[in-house]
């Protein structure tokens, strides 16, 4: 009786250290910050995480002010989503590099959505101006309030997207973005992106499009408007487009030997902020600056859903965007540094990014090529450099945003363009996929067309559906050959393809090499039997 008292004691106890070694598991795996924090060496880290912490905040906060234009939304919503997602991945992120927080893509994505929902047209107004003609004029506020309430709506939604994919373990859904796909897709974002910027560069109004041929719209309205553009709005644009790239060329050039980048969009910044300040460039020369940047944080808010039935589609696609950029560049990071990181959690970290950081007023984000490179290249070790930087984002937000407001709108355009050079030089992408692989190449153009003529929602829909049919005709129809031995070697090569197979080729008499490049199931199986025969039946004589 004692030894069975003994035996079911031992069990239980078994039960409950593997019950509570699970729940530590999986509390490990859900706060990642646990697994790596208690064991921060601060001697070695810290001072590197300071540096890339400051590097990359000083980054982060111009790029925040200029995604927000191009999410269509105030620019002080740029700097709250470059907050409060930063410090939630601290926590719950597994990637030690990359910088989370507003992205050029991901921001015009929003923007198309939020001009779609509500474009100027339902905000026109007639002022009283005492005679019986009046023009028009758009409510900016109760426009701004709206878009706003849709891109919050539409993060929220992103955000729960992106945590059921992650708990059901779906973070394998990225092998389908394939390269090509992606970096075509990316390309024609940049195109958009700088399509969309063009009449802030130039200081002319014009509508903003969205949709299929947006860009084409979008162009032709720029073009015809040529005539009014502002000069000092150019001249000033134009000179920081020259100075954001020689800074970025110098720092390219000579990155091993700076100790930091030399932080040209935070110059431009301070620099253009003065003197468009000291010269009232907005009253004397009808220069478009920033405008109003509240101080503070906002209080938290439910966001109005009644408004998701017309974002679900674009929430997917937003969701899928946003995951494919974060975990292709944590892979690069990761396999550079000798560390993992973990899909599904990724999955998890963005979709609790987005969707608590949504009821504090922000848009969706996901992390961007050029800061994570600067928070890398500085020496950043861990996520405490992104959280330094999110604090740098605070400071402005709750003491000196003032000082941003006579910030010229084309200096944010300038910066934008700037830091989309990296995704145009893709361009090389073609001639290297015409001698390696025309099935990739044809991926990457049909998702580059797509995206620029039917706008970035339904271009990724195109490409991702073609880049699936192009699977489904790689598996069809494999590559086929009868192997040849070539003599003295343990090679075997197609005897077709290599001559020099062909006249070393020793036949072994009964016998046929031959290789089916791909698994056999009924859409092949003809293919299969009908190549067989072919390849090994002798010719008539």
């Amino acid at each position: 009786m004692t030894c069975r008292l003994h035996t079911t004691s031992n069990m239980a106890l078994r039960q409950n250290l593997c019950s509570s070694q699970k729940a530590k598991s999986a509390a490990l795996s859900f706060l990642p910050i646990l697994t790596w924090l208690p064991y921060y060496p601060v001697k070695q880290y810290l001072f590197s995480d300071v540096v890339s912490g400051l590097s990359t905040g000083v980054v982060q906060l111009p790029q925040g002010l200029a995604y927000a234009m191009l999410a269509a939304l105030p620019p002080v919503y740029g700097l709250y989503s470059s907050f409060y997602p930063v410090v939630l991945y601290t926590f719950f992120g597994t990637s030690r590099h990359i910088s989370i927080g507003t992205f050029a893509v991901i921001s015009l994505m929003i923007g198309g959505v939020v001009v779609r929902e509500a474009p100027d047209s339902m905000f026109y107004v007639f002022p009283a101006n005492g005679s019986n003609i009046s023009v028009p004029v758009v409510n900016i506020e109760a426009r701004d309030t709206r878009r706003v309430q849709l891109a919050v709506v539409l993060t929220t939604l992103v955000g729960i997207i992106q945590m059921v994919f992650g708990l059901l373990r779906f973070g394998f859904v990225a092998i389908y973005l394939t390269e090509p796909l992606v970096r075509g897709f990316t390309t024609a974002a940049a195109v958009h992106v700088v399509v969309s910027q063009l009449k802030y560069l130039l200081g002319v109004k014009t509508q903003r499009y969205a949709g299929p041929l947006s860009v084409v719209y979008s162009l032709k309205a720029v073009l015809l408007d040529i005539p009014n553009t502002n000069v000092t709005t150019i001249l000033l644009g134009l000179a920081c487009l020259v100075f954001l790239y020689g800074t970025k060329h110098i720092n390219e050039r000579f990155k091993n030997k700076l100790l930091i980048p030399i932080p040209g969009e935070i110059i431009v910044v301070i620099v253009s902020t003065g003197i468009s300040y000291g010269l009232s460039l907005s009253d004397h020369y009808q220069v478009d600056v920033v405008g109003k940047i509240p101080s503070g944080l906002l209080p938290p808010s439910v966001p109005h859903f009644s408004l998701l039935p017309n974002l679900i589609s674009d929430s997917f696609a937003v969701a899928i965007v946003g995951f494919s950029m974060g975990i292709s560049l944590a892979k690069i990071f990761a396999l550079k540094h000798g560390y993992s990181v973990d899909g599904n959690q990724e999955l998890i970290a963005l979709g609790l990014c987005n969707f608590i950081s949504s009821f504090f007023q922000t848009f969706a984000i996901t992390c961007s090529m050029s800061r994570s490179l600067v928070q890398e290249s500085t020496g950043g070790k861990t996520q405490i450099a992104g959280l330094l930087g999110s604090l740098l984002v605070l400071l402005v937000v709750v003491a000196i945003g003032f000082v941003f407001q006579p910030l010229p709108q084309t200096v944010l355009a300038a910066i934008i363009m700037v830091n989309l050079l990296g995704m145009f030089k893709q361009f090389r992408d073609i001639p290297h996929l015409w001698r390696t692989s025309k099935i990739e190449l044809v991926i990457w153009l049909v998702a580059f067309v797509a995206s620029v003529l039917l706008g970035l929602d339904y271009g990724l829909l195109v490409a991702l559906t073609f880049a699936i049919l192009t699977v489904v005709y790689r598996t069809q129809s494999p590559k086929s050959s009868v192997l040849g031995h070539v003599a003295h070697t343990g090679l075997y090569c197609d005897v077709d393809e290599y001559e020099e197979v062909w006249r070393k080729y020793r036949e072994y008499e009964g016998i046929k090499i031959f290789h089916f490049n791909s698994s056999i199931y009924f859409a092949n199986s003809d293919l299969y039997v009908n190549t067989l025969k072919d390849k090994v039946t002798p010719p008539m004589v």
